[in-house]
């Protein structure tokens, strides 16, 4: 490690009040949070505007950070609101705004040039040209993939100066980030609109050639991702923030998660390596976890980032069943157990969970017992010999945290100069970035009976109380032979401190200007697409195509008007003179000419107007927009830009609903996955990615309707 590294940040959710708190007081650089809007967590707490409001001073007064998460799809008629919060955000502190939707990132980054903005792991940016293309469009921090290795970390950093921000730990998602559809297309909770059911936490199973090939059902549930063995190497590389997943977890776990991390970082720069004893990870583990993995960072086999037998909290293993008598279940400790723990006990069927409300020792009631005892509790279902039982949660952990929590051990250093000398009393007081001055009207004067001691006014100015500062060094310079009041002293102290709270809460200074966007003019004739998998199917030579391999482009190049579909993952971006469909920033970036694919998301005008003006010369809009969506978008379009859009719209397919880095398939190519509505999903195994196909296909009533909406193209996948 470079001894003049900087330490990266700190980075923690906080879906409430409690869970900010929390995780400023165990140590934390910056916190990320939502609003009741905009924020990819829509089930966790969030934030009022006025509970925003002391968030922002809240976090402000201990020097962190505050990022606010407005990373979700924007459509037409919610504009006008998504840039009325951003500007109360804007005008009220906030450090930051994190953007998915690419329509805002262009219109906030043209009205609010000098706010801060951050391109989410939403916006599915894995690659060198995409990291690049965020730092031209000025933004200050782009936050990877989920799935990025280490090497490609370190390559993006060594040739870009953009921030660059990486998960560490918590809850994954099994899809790359943005580029889900199940849910919103199942159940019409949309994980691109903050209201993801989690399909990938369901039973499934999976077949290939008509057999099962998945031992256990929960074949698409990740395990946690904890990045400590990562760690040393993500800090030597120089990413600049170190993110924690968990909006919707508990105070208690965001407590607990951050000061093990805070732990760790400041232990690698204070010795060179990261020492967290064994305790704590089980602390860790008994807060919340999944199972753990290292993820895709460090180059883990795919096989071993799911947990297949179980997508809920694990827990720590505290024994087995040992008898059942009826309801009465009794169990060898091999951990401490009390009163009003929680407990799961693990069944081939089903698990039983509950809250110990009565222990029972040697038939008597106890309220705890230790490792190695023998106890029982009664159970609501049929337990069986030989079950593992987990403690999912210990009361005495969260007893403790409560504890901690109540006594904000946290305080800031400051640096003081005090001076006492006749006619004068004065205390200047520094938090190493903002300076204050106060002077008492008090006015010492010499002693005619007794003197203050030095000591006792030293002892005076030194007591910062319930306040969030301690002093670092005070330099005092003292009079000898004063009379000096306490109560002036407690009084001067108390107003130089209050008015350095008062200048760490910081307001970004404010600047507005007009949006302007150009864009080309289209004159293309309106027409049909077919996406299409072999030479055999093509009917129309009129027609246009779309193919995803390369050799059958160049059998059709000479025969019809064809394009080559990009894959949705390019870590590394092929270089190819071709008619290119792209489907991801990075690959648009390279090739600024091409068209782009329904996985850009597109639901807004500005999205479009955007993705022409860099080059884009048709847009294919999202499968999550709807009729009068569309209708909308397209009117809008023309009002504000005076121009027609090139736009293309699928209007038969099967969807793909997921893109996984996961080898599902392990040795197959193929296979199908059914949910346990015996839907059936067709899942394939393209290069080293795995593609979800959604059960049902969506065919459009009427297709040529979009036609006299202003779509330029409909598109049928054959």
């Amino acid at each position: 490690m470079n001894k003049n590294q900087k330490k990266p940040e700190l980075l923690v959710p906080a879906g409430n009040m409690g869970a900010l708190k929390a995780a400023i007081l165990a140590g934390c650089d910056a916190v990320y949070l939502g609003g009741k809007h905009f924020g990819a967590r829509s089930f966790a707490g969030n934030f009022s505007d006025e509970e925003m409001l002391d968030a922002i001073s809240y976090a402000h007064l201990y020097g962190v950070r505050v990022y606010v998460t407005m990373n979700t799809l924007i459509y037409e008629e919610e504009v006008k609101n998504f840039i009325n919060y951003v500007d109360f955000l804007y005008k009220h502190g906030v450090d930051a705004i994190i953007i998915q939707d690419i329509g805002m990132l262009d219109l906030v980054r043209q009205i609010y040039p000098d706010l801060e903005l951050h391109a989410s792991t939403q916006m599915h940016i894995h690659n060198e040209e995409g990291v690049k293309w965020m730092e031209e469009l000025g933004l200050k921090r782009v936050v990877l993939a989920r799935e990025s290795p280490i090497s490609l970390i370190k390559k993006i950093k060594e040739t870009t100066n953009i921030e660059l921000e990486i998960f560490i730990h918590g809850a994954l998602c099994v899809s790359y980030s943005g580029q889900c559809l199940m849910s919103s297309l199942l159940n019409g909770r949309s994980g691109n609109r903050g209201t993801c059911s989690q399909c990938c936490r369901m039973p499934y199973v999976l077949k290939s050639n008509g057999k099962v090939i998945n031992q256990d059902n929960y074949v698409l549930s990740p395990k946690d991702l904890l990045g400590l063995p990562t760690l040393e190497k993500l800090i030597d590389i120089g990413v600049n923030s170190l993110k924690i997943e968990g909006r919707m977890k508990r105070k208690e776990y965001v407590y607990v998660v951050t000061k093990l991390y805070r732990k760790a970082i400041d232990s690698y720069f204070e010795k060179g390596r990261i020492e967290i004893a064994e305790e704590e990870i089980e602390n860790l583990k008994k807060i919340f976890n999944r199972g753990f993995t290292k993820g895709f960072l460090n180059g883990e086999d795919s096989i071993d980032w799911i947990h297949e037998k179980r997508p809920n909290h694990m827990g720590i293993p505290i024994g087995k069943v040992v008898k059942v008598d009826r309801n009465l279940v009794t169990i060898t400790l091999t951990h401490p157990l009390h009163q009003e723990d929680g407990i799961r006990i693990l069944g081939n069927k089903e698990d039983i969970g509950l809250t110990l409300n009565k222990i029972y020792k040697n038939k008597k009631l106890v309220n705890g017992a230790k490792k190695g005892e023998v106890v029982s509790f009664y159970v609501k279902g049929s337990a069986e010999v030989g079950s593992m039982v987990l403690l999912t949660t210990d009361i005495e952990q969260i007893k403790c945290i409560e504890q901690e929590l109540q006594q904000e051990k946290r305080k800031v250093a400051i640096d003081g100069y005090f001076l006492c000398k006749e006619g004068k009393l004065a205390l200047t007081v520094c938090d190493g970035v903002n300076q204050v001055s106060e002077e008492s009207a008090f006015l010492p004067e010499r002693a005619k009976k007794s003197s203050t001691l030095k000591e006792r006014i030293v002892t005076q100015i030194k007591k910062t109380g319930n306040t969030i500062f301690y002093f670092s060094t005070l330099k005092c310079d003292i009079e000898g032979d004063l009379f000096v009041s306490i109560q002036a002293l407690n009084e001067l102290r108390r107003n130089a401190l209050q008015k350095l709270e008062r200048k760490r809460i910081y307001k970004i200074p404010y600047r507005r200007e007009e949006y302007n966007r150009e864009v080309p003019t289209f004159h293309e004739e309106q027409g049909v697409v077919f996406y299409i998998h072999s030479q055999a199917n093509v009917k129309d030579v009129k027609a246009e195509y779309i193919v995803d391999d390369l050799h059958l482009y160049k059998q059709l190049i000479n025969k019809c008007k064809v394009y080559l579909r990009l894959p949705r993952v390019n870590e590394e971006i092929p270089t190819l003179d071709c008619n290119l469909l792209v489907t991801e920033l990075g690959s648009l970036y390279k090739y600024r000419n091409a068209y782009t694919d329904f996985s850009f998301h597109v639901v807004n005008s500005y999205s479009v107007a955007f993705l022409h003006a860099m080059g884009a010369r048709r847009v294919t809009l999202s499968y999550e927009l709807n009729d009068y969506q569309i209708e909308n978008m397209i009117s809008a379009y023309k009002k504000r830009y005076g121009a027609m859009p090139n736009l293309e719209y699928i209007v038969s397919s099967k969807p793909e609903v997921m893109v996984l880095k996961y080898n599902l398939l392990r040795d197959n190519k193929e296979g199908i996955l059914l949910d346990i509505q015996k839907h059936e999903y067709k899942v394939e195994k393209k290069g080293n990615f795995t593609i979800i196909y959604h059960f049902d296909s969506i065919e459009k009533e009427n297709p040529e309707k979009y036609f006299d909406l202003g779509i330029t193209k409909i598109r049928y996948h054959l």
